[in-house]
């Protein structure tokens, strides 16, 4: 079992930025695949972003492709999201998820989640 925590949202204006972190806890964190999802009012929660257990791979949803980045750091067990460019609609509640099984990112399937860090982007 892993547990994953949050950190980095916030109030920002449009066209600002944010960085998320996500500290993993428990077992060996290369071991996880490792993925950025939100939810935002009113909405299913959808995925945003995945990394690979080594950092090779990555994975972006159409819509922060070219904005946002994903990336891990296996020795102090963490992953982050670096969001540029953000907009209105980026606002949401961002979750980390991590899970075990699988060759690369995925989009589906995790098995842990953290508890969501709130962004919110002003017009």
């Amino acid at each position: 079992q892993v547990q994953l925590v949050e950190s980095g949202g916030g109030l920002v204006q449009a066209g600002g930025s944010l960085r998320l972190s996500c500290a993993a806890s428990g077992r060996t964190f290369s071991n996880y695949i490792m993925g950025w999802f939100r939810q935002a009012p009113g909405k299913q929660r959808e995925f945003v972003s995945a990394i690979s257990r080594s950092g090779g791979s990555t994975d972006y949803a159409d819509s922060v492709k070219g904005r946002f980045t994903i990336s891990r750091d296996n020795a102090k067990n963490t992953v982050a999201l670096q969001m540029n460019s953000l907009k209105p609609e980026d606002t949401a509640v961002y979750y980390c998820a991590a899970d075990v099984y699988g060759i690369g990112p995925k989009r589906t399937g995790y098995r842990y989640w953290g508890q969501g860090t709130q962004v919110t982007v002003s017009s």
